[in-house]
């Protein structure tokens, strides 16, 4: 062997052991492999012992690694050889991650098979009426944290041999009762029983008065497990106070207990007006909540909430049942929904408040205009790229990029919107199916390259905006009166932007102006919600009083004349 021969034997041989990759092997406890046939199998790496590392993935800087594959037909007893090149965020490669000590994880998201009437199957995560939290889930199984020293490439073995409990779900108090509704329209469109939720917060002396009816406050929202900022007891005297990160301040758990605690005492003093407050619980395979739409990728969500569940609340609970005592109210998610129905059911509902709505003009999709921009996550130019921000605070800081946020859903869920987050939701919600039965990709969600057919469709179906402008000749004189927009104009994901250019049609209104009320908070962040003179972590405790001065006027330009307003119940 010449000395040329053995110089290249010696590089391919110690190439081969630098480009090794480390082999993870993944066990599963016998016991919890049942029904674990379908899912995607998360490997994750955090450097806090504090936190586990399933509760530690975020937009944040300090976010957990995470990388994912998705696996169909595992058998019981079988381990996984996880596949480490798979696509990690923050760090996209396995071998850009720096040696050191940290705690892994590995965790599994079970996918179930949904024969769905549209003609598609497809596997995705249910949720167990959690919220689809996919680190919560019951039924998702994970490992305990592992102390390891990683170097790229070592072995690894890892045994997941923990699940996640059941729900407990809350039970019925003298104010707040819980209802479980089977949909007929959501059973038929998922081919299995899909069940809506509310919590119901009934007001004083409701047993006694059984001649009362009453009009109906809907709050939209993020799935929450029980009625929220509602309490009948006192601030918890040895409660230790805790800092809120988010808004700067010491003891913000009190604050809450004692604004919980001054709403009690409110809605039961004897001149506070009656009226039914509820809470939905819609949550579904994509996301804890549907965004209160019919949806080609979601199903009649819509529907199922106007036509099926608010029925039922205001016959079994002595609702007014009538379009005019319906009201709608909420903040980001909620927001958007609270405007969404009133445009979409305009009968059906008689003013809403949407508090920071999620994007309602896809003109200002966050920081992407999808009808003109190329491209979600760049902006280019003939000689250099800018990355579109998606974070900041009230001074303008930037925490996050837009492409880092979705990259975070590719590692979490892959590429067929199963994150359970808020890029995939949007998207399940506005597009429309595709081929493979999952919902269409407004954008190549690894590229950023925006689909100008999928945004056709979006801009048709879904910007609230548009179709406002577009249908304002059939729609102005039933949404008169009942539109009020409020934003911070330093808003967290620059959802100021879509309210001014909605604010720019509405005021342009005419036969009839809209007559509604559009407001932003100076250097407010995200969920304010309309009072420019206490803070917005005092207000956002407060939506279900807020805007009863602006519904009391509405009712009376509006409710029959046997309608009596003192106390809000139809007289005999």
């Amino acid at each position: 062997m010449n000395k040329l021969t053995l110089v290249i034997l010696l590089f391919l041989l110690f190439s081969c052991k630098e480009s090794k990759s480390p082999k993870i092997t993944i066990s599963i406890a016998e016991e919890l492999s049942e029904n674990l046939q379908d899912g995607r199998l998360l490997l994750l790496f955090h450097h806090d012992e504090g936190t586990e590392p399933r509760f530690a993935v975020s937009d944040d800087v300090h976010s957990a690694q995470v990388i994912g594959m998705d696996f169909d037909n595992h058998q019981i007893g079988e381990s996984f050889e996880f596949d480490i090149s798979g696509f990690g965020y923050p760090i996209e490669n396995y071998k850009d991650i720096p040696s050191g000590e940290y705690w892994v994880q590995a965790y599994v998201v079970k996918y179930e098979t949904f024969n769905r009437s549209d003609g598609h199957t497809i596997k995705m995560p249910m949720d167990q009426w959690e919220g689809r939290q996919w680190n919560r889930t019951p039924g998702n199984v994970y490992s305990k944290p592992l102390k390891v020293n990683w170097d790229g490439k070592s072995d690894l073995s890892i045994e997941i041999d923990q699940i996640n409990p059941p729900v407990e779900e809350p039970e019925d108090t003298e104010f707040i009762k819980h209802i479980k509704f089977r949909s007929d329209l959501l059973s038929e469109f998922w081919g299995r029983d899909i069940y809506l939720g509310a919590h119901i917060l009934i007001p004083r002396d409701f047993e006694q008065n059984t001649d009362e009816h009453y009009p109906l406050m809907i709050f939209h929202g993020h799935f929450t497990p029980n009625f929220g900022g509602f309490r009948t007891s006192p601030p918890d005297e040895d409660l230790e106070e805790e800092y809120s990160p988010r808004f700067g301040i010491y003891g913000y758990n009190k604050i809450q207990q004692q604004e919980a605690y001054d709403f009690y005492q409110k809605w039961i003093s004897p001149d506070f007006p009656k009226f039914i407050a509820i809470e939905i619980q819609h949550a579904n395979p994509f996301y804890d909540d549907s965004y209160a739409v019919n949806s080609e990728n979601i199903g009649p969500y819509g529907d199922a909430i106007t036509y099926e569940l608010i029925p039922h609340i205001e016959k079994e609970f002595r609702g007014i049942g009538e379009g005019w005592s319906r009201f709608t109210y909420g903040g980001s998610t909620g927001g958007w929904e609270a405007l969404a129905v009133q445009v979409k059911y305009p009968d059906e509902y008689n003013g809403c408040f949407a508090a920071c709505p999620d994007p309602i003009d896809f003109r200002a999709y966050t920081t992407v205009n999808i009808y003109e921009d190329e491209n979600a996550y760049f902006i280019r130019g003939p000689f250099r790229t800018t990355e579109r921000v998606g974070k900041r605070n009230y001074l303008g800081h930037v925490s996050a990029m837009l492409k880092d946020m979705n990259y975070k859903e590719l590692a979490l869920g892959g590429k067929k919107s199963r994150s359970g987050d808020q890029w995939d939701i949007w998207q399940a919600v506005y597009s429309p199916v595709g081929t493979d039965g999952y919902p269409k990709p407004i954008w190549d969600k690894y590229s950023g390259e925006i689909d100008k057919e999928v945004a056709e469709y979006w801009k048709e179906n879904f910007d609230l905006r548009y179709i406002m402008e577009r249908d304002w000749e059939q729609l102005g004189e039933k949404l008169e009166g009942k539109i009020h927009i409020y934003c911070g104009d330093m808003d967290n994901y620059y959802l100021n932007n879509a309210v001014y250019l909605t604010e720019d049609f509405l005021e342009s209104t005419e036969n009839p102006y809209y007559d509604g009320e559009v407001l932003y908070g100076d250097r407010a962040e995200h969920c304010w919600n309309g009072d420019p003179d206490l803070p917005n972590y005092i207000t956002r405790l407060r939506y279900h009083t807020m805007y009863l001065d602006r519904i009391a006027n509405r009712l009376k330009k509006t409710a029959p004349p046997n309608f009596n307003q003192q106390t809000w119940v139809l007289k005999k």
